[in-house]
């Protein structure tokens, strides 16, 4: 390694051998632009802004240089596809087991959220559908959980999967709406607040959907960058927040009950999005039910706006039962 080789935390563009001839007969190059997010003796791992991951050994490295570390934004939050928003979401709150059917992903985590229990339909399953229909089902009988699929409200898929015969999961698992904003830098950490980049017991005792520690674990604790905020001592407050690339993913915001009213859930989310923006991202998104009416007012004057709902479906066979 170079001794001016960026650290960790430095965005960079590297060009690398990529494997065959170039145009002008010299070897094929290409170009990887994003955060360090590790160095080692083999190979940097960069993250790009959509929080797509490239590991480029090192003796394939032709040049690397680093480059400023908060670019202008290339468009605003609103602006970005569902489907593409889908495949950022999943990459904030990823699965214990993901498994790719195409463009869709399928995943699985022992029932511990919606999110990391369902297929994410986005894009093409490179099959004709009804042959990945019954791929999916095939997979989740396999690890004895219902067949979930997550698909955009009003989208080509949501059509396909109801004439299949799937329909609407009742309950907490039926869908969420997906907000997003543009962040700047004018958030303040709270100096009181806690952030970890690990789970402790009293935070997961405070995030009132775990009946398996260990798989909320495995999920909250997931991405390469994320957060877990902390107020009071025992914890009154909690939050989380994961960056992947640009985007900021802003989630679990708990607040016991005779400490509600008091600003907390403010404090914690001022600190998430400190937070987001120390750690490179310059958009966040977050999921919640269309009926938490708390939550929306809560993130409304941060400038969160409705991006899209999603809905998760279950064959007509569980719809029934």
């Amino acid at each position: 390694m170079t001794p001016d080789a960026p650290t960790v935390g430095q965005r960079v563009v590297v060009r690398h051998l990529a494997g065959g001839v170039g145009p002008s007969g010299g070897p094929a190059l290409n170009d990887v632009v994003g955060r360090v997010l590790e160095v080692d003796q083999e190979s940097v791992t960069v993250q790009r802004r959509d929080g797509r991951t490239s590991v480029v050994a090192l003796s394939d490295i032709v040049t690397w240089k680093t480059v400023p570390d908060r670019p202008l934004r290339r468009r605003s939050a609103a602006a970005i596809d569902a489907e593409e928003l889908t495949r950022i979401t999943s990459r904030g709150w990823p699965p214990i087991e993901s498994v790719h059917l195409g463009e869709w992903e399928l995943r699985a985590s022992r029932r511990f959220t919606g999110r990391a229990n369902s297929v994410a339909v986005h894009g093409s399953p490179g099959i004709p559908f009804a042959d990945a229909v019954a791929e999916v089902e095939a997979f989740y009988e396999e690890r004895d959980q219902p067949a979930l699929a997550q698909v955009v409200i009003g989208s080509v898929h949501e059509q396909s999967f109801a004439s299949a015969g799937w329909g609407r999961m009742e309950g907490y698992f039926g869908g969420a709406v997906v907000q997003v904003a543009d962040l700047d830098l004018a958030y303040a950490a709270d100096p009181e607040a806690r952030v970890s980049d690990t789970v402790d017991d009293e935070w997961l005792s405070h995030y009132g959907r775990v009946n398996d520690p260990v798989a909320a674990r495995a999920v909250l604790e997931g991405p390469a960058q994320v957060g877990f905020i902390s107020i009071g001592s025992p914890t009154v407050a909690i939050g989380r927040v994961a960056v992947t690339g640009e985007w900021a993913g802003v989630a679990c915001v708990e607040v016991e009950p005779d400490a509600r009213r008091q600003g907390l859930a403010t404090r914690i989310v001022d600190t998430a999005l400190a937070w987001a923006v120390e750690h490179g991202a310059d958009k966040a998104y977050l999921q919640t039910m269309r009926t938490n009416e708390a939550a929306l007012a809560l993130y409304k004057p941060y400038g969160f706006v409705d991006h899209h709902d999603y809905v998760y479906l279950q064959p007509s066979t569980a719809t029934s039962q």
